[in-house]
């Protein structure tokens, strides 16, 4: 026989033998490969029968498989919700699948975030089936949405027998857990998420959460100090690491947190007032008042009713006006002693002072004592500088006077920023101790630096 019509003959042969198996594939691949011949005409079929009958189970079930193959959500959702109806009632129907027209309607009414839909398509599904991964993970991620994080993990260690190795099922297992105040056990899990999935930066800072909880600092702020100047975590993230250093009186890596945190665009408006907040009262803790004011501003012009901001504003706009007053309240331990000094030697006028003792009680007051000659009186004057801002009650006064008894001195002068209780005035009433406020140490203050240069003179 002739080679060349051996070869042609073969080439018909292999020709024939690839449009039979098409065909054969074809017969059997519907709710697989799009576009196929078969699944056309099966599809108009049962568009035709649903002309005629719209609740045909069968025809819809088709229809609303090829809707969800084309991810037509809407039309899908809406064909497998009328389908629900006919299986809630017959159970039982030829060529439908109930499991999946549940599982279905629910992923579609999800993809559509009509959450209550999909809450009761998949908790339908999972009473058909409970080994199923996928309505086990889906429910467990919507009862995680709902806050009930125990119904959550039950759910995605369900989902983790059958898939071990999900990112999501870990993700979402270590999350609810997290939530559930049990840090380590949502550490182990989180890791493995992110093991699988290294880009999920929600998570990362829930990791970073989570030694935060468990006291593990040090690897709670390297995450922190990581996610900094992430667009998105970066504001939460600054604004932890901040007040971490600040619980640790680190003040100035604090405000370093703080100042990249608010360098961000868009962030939260919870978390804008609450790192200007941060930084304003940092800023106060080293005595940078000048600083903090524009901060306090910005956060009262947007919130003034946010924690003590209007007290803190009107209180340090005072003192900055005032720098004897700031030192008075803040200044470290010498610099207000300098200052007691100052007043003890400018309080009389023209008199010789002549210091000869100076006490100190922690940070809550100093007592200076002082020989004051005057050219009509002399005399042993205790002066007692509280640089508490309260209401200054008896028992303190009390205790001035037992002072003043036992270094013998003629009389007392008790200095406050603050105010005396009613209680404390009565007690001094027949006693030789004058009781100064706020008010009039103010006007003192102002007048100070001019005393002390005219003194000099």
């Amino acid at each position: 026989m002739d080679p060349v019509f051996i070869g042609i003959l073969a080439i018909i042969l292999v020709v024939s033998l690839v449009f039979l198996l098409r065909g054969f594939a074809g017969k059997f691949s519907f709710g697989g490969r799009k576009g196929s011949g078969d699944d056309d005409i099966v599809l108009r079929d049962a568009k035709k029968r649903l002309n005629q009958n719209p609740n045909d189970p069968e025809a819809l079930y088709i229809v609303a498989n090829a809707f969800f193959d084309e991810s037509n959500w809407d039309k899908a959702m809406r064909t497998y919700e009328t389908l629900s109806d006919h299986v809630a009632m017959n159970q039982l129907i030829r060529g439908v699948d109930n499991f999946q027209v549940f599982l279905r309607y629910g992923i579609s009414a999800r993809k559509l975030s009509m959450l209550d839909q999909a809450y009761k398509a998949f908790s339908t599904a999972r009473a058909i089936r409970q080994d199923n991964y996928e309505v086990n993970f889906e429910l467990g991620v919507l009862e995680f949405e709902r806050k009930n994080y125990e119904k959550a993990v039950q759910l995605l260690q369900q989902a983790r027998i059958q898939d071990p190795d999900s990112p999501s099922v870990l993700r979402y297992l270590g999350h609810a857990l997290f939530r559930l105040k049990k840090p380590k056990e949502a550490m182990s899990f989180i890791r493995k998420a992110i093991d699988l999935a290294p880009e999920d930066k929600e998570s990362l800072y829930t990791l970073a959460e989570c030694y935060h909880e468990a006291n593990q600092v040090e690897q709670a702020l390297r995450i922190f100090n990581h996610l900094r100047a992430d667009p998105v975590m970066g504001p939460n993230s600054c604004l932890i690491a901040g007040t971490i250093h600040l619980e640790t009186r680190q003040y100035e890596a604090a405000i370093q947190d703080f100042e990249i945190g608010l360098r961000h665009a868009n962030i939260k408006i919870d978390i804008l007032a609450e790192l200007r907040y941060k930084i304003a009262t940092t800023l106060i803790k080293l005595n940078e008042i000048s600083k903090a004011i524009p901060y306090l501003k910005q956060l009262h012009a947007e919130n003034p009713s946010y924690k003590d901001v209007t007290v803190l504003l009107n209180k340090y706009i005072e003192l900055s006006a005032n720098r004897n007053l700031q030192i008075f309240l803040m200044g470290s331990s010498a610099d207000f002693i300098a200052l007691c000094r100052k007043i003890v030697m400018t309080y009389f006028g023209k008199a010789k002072i002549k210091i000869t003792n100076i006490t100190v009680n922690k940070a809550e007051w100093a007592d200076i004592l002082a020989e004051v000659d005057t050219s009509k009186w002399s005399d042993l004057i205790m002066f007692r500088f509280i640089r508490t801002q309260g209401s200054i009650g008896e028992l303190i006064v009390r205790d001035f006077h037992s002072h003043l008894k036992e270094v013998k001195a003629g009389k007392g002068i008790s200095i406050t920023v603050g105010q005396y209780s009613d209680e404390a005035k009565r007690y001094t009433e027949a006693r030789l101790i004058d009781l100064i406020e706020k008010e009039r140490l103010q006007v003192i203050l102002n007048s100070l630096d001019a005393k002390t240069a005219a003194l000099k003179k």
